[in-house]
């Protein structure tokens, strides 16, 4: 499925009405479309700003969410960016089209297999998706840049902090997985963190360990 022109349109005119004005993020968003993320009965409301189910009980975000957390990264054509949590492979691919290199993790299998061919297939020749215990980032390739994680943990984890550069931005829903959720930004710096919240958010629980095969 792709998006027609005036579907394109009303898209972008939904993530500014969400606050989504940064233009670079704007410019992204409609270079990636939406639709080869979303499978099955859903394909038919990919451009909808609405959360939908994908596979191994997972979610790709709805657009304007996934626009704000990517404004509110800050991302630069120089960085390189850590995402936890590939899911669909939406939000990395939406990166991929602001930052030098990005990283990708999630702890289910198919979901990476799915994602790669994704990539490939736009010729999205930046993104390196691993299988992988995303709470504990990707040690063999920090410090990050920027680290965006997309699932909510109790509190922002440490083994990700211990992964962003000085200077560095991490964005990360905070909070209980059964209850209100705060997107927070983390600004790391010489002497410690300053941490900025932005909104609520409702997002799947970040979860230790690798998910089963189905």
């Amino acid at each position: 499925m792709t998006a027609s022109p005036e579907v394109t349109m009303q898209f972008l005119y939904a993530l500014r009405s969400h606050g989504v004005t940064d233009t670079s993020v704007l410019g992204a968003m409609e270079k990636i479309d939406r639709g080869p993320f979303v499978k099955g009965y859903f394909t038919d409301r990919a451009y909808e700003d609405m959360p939908l189910p994908i596979a191994c009980g997972q979610t790709i975000s709805q657009p304007s969410v996934v626009g704000l957390m990517t404004q509110a990264l800050q991302v630069t054509p120089r960085d390189k960016v850590l995402e936890v949590g590939t899911g669909s492979g939406y939000q990395a691919a939406v990166l991929s089209q602001l930052a030098r290199r990005v990283y990708t993790v999630d702890r289910h299998a198919r979901l990476v297999r799915e994602a790669r061919a994704l990539f490939e297939a736009m010729d999205l020749t930046n993104i390196t998706a691993f299988t992988a215990d995303g709470s504990h980032g990707l040690p063999d390739q920090a410090p990050f840049d920027r680290i965006l994680v997309t699932a909510a943990a109790e509190d922002p984890p440490g083994p990700l902090l211990a992964q962003l550069k000085i200077g560095g931005i991490m964005v990360v829903p905070v909070g209980q997985s059964d209850a209100v959720q705060h997107l927070i930004r983390v600004k790391r710096h010489e002497t410690g963190y300053d941490y900025d919240e932005l909104r609520p958010v409702r997002f799947v629980p970040l979860v230790e360990g690798l998910g089963r095969e189905e």
